[in-house]
C-alpha cells in the first residue's frame, strides 16, 4: 500500500514517533477506548510509543497499514485508519477510530473509504472486512456507507472489561467493490 492518501479534507500518511502524544489524548478518552477492541484505558505513558513501533514493524512485514488520520487545513491528527492483511487467507480487516472532537463530521467514513480502494488496487484481497461492537451503531453506518453488506452477528465474541460484548460483521467482495466504484483490475 502507498505511503501515503490524500481526500479532499485528509492527508493519510504514515504514524511517527511524535505523534504519540497526540494518540495518547486522543484515544485516551473512553469513548474511544469502549468502542474499540484494541485501544486500552487507561491509555498510560509510553503505550503510543509502543503502539507506533509496533506499526512500523507491522508495515515493514506488509502485515498491517496503519495510517494517521490529518485534517490537511490544520495539520491535527484526528484518528487513524488501519488495514489488517491476511495474504494467506486473500482478504483484509479495516479498522479506524476517531478522537471524540471528530466525531460525526465524515472524517472516518473519507478515511475508510480511500484506505478501501487503496487495498483492493494495491493487495491481492478477494474480501474486506469489519466489524464493530452492537451498541456502537454509528461505525456500522461508516461500513454501510462504505458499499459493505452485513454479513452477521457474532454473539459474546469478544470479551471487553469483564464483559461478553457481540461483534457485527461486514464485509465487501473485490467484485462488488469493482462494481460500486466503476474499477476493474487489470
Amino acid at each position: 500500500m502507498q505511503i501515503s492518501y490524500e481526500t479532499p479534507r485528509l492527508l493519510l500518511r504514515q504514524f511517527e514517533y511524535p505523534d504519540a502524544g497526540t494518540v495518547q489524548n486522543l484515544a485516551g478518552h473512553i469513548e474511544v477506548a469502549r468502542s474499540t477492541l484494541n485501544v486500552p484505558h487507561p491509555y498510560e505513558d509510553g503505550m503510543a510509543e509502543s503502539w507506533i513501533g509496533y506499526l512500523i514493524k507491522a508495515r515493514v512485514a506488509r502485515t498491517e497499514f496503519t495510517y494517521a488520520v490529518i485534517l490537511k487545513e490544520s495539520g491535527q491528527l484526528v484518528g487513524a485508519s488501519s488495514i489488517i492483511y491476511t495474504e494467506k487467507h486473500n482478504r483484509a480487516e479495516l479498522a479506524y477510530w476517531v478522537g471524540v472532537p471528530y466525531w460525526k463530521c465524515g472524517i472516518g467514513t473519507e478515511a475508510a473509504a480511500v484506505l478501501l480502494t487503496g487495498c483492493f488496487e494495491s493487495l491481492p484481497v478477494v474480501k474486506v472486512f469489519a466489524a464493530h461492537f452492537l451498541e456502537n451503531t454509528a461505525s456500522g453506518r461508516i461500513m454501510e456507507k462504505l458499499g459493505m453488506k452485513r454479513e452477521g452477528i457474532l454473539r459474546s465474541h469478544f470479551s471487553r472489561w469483564n464483559r461478553q460484548v457481540d461483534s457485527v460483521y461486514y464485509g465487501i467482495l473485490r467484485n462488488e467493490w469493482e462494481e460500486k466504484s466503476g474499477s476493474k483490475r487489470s
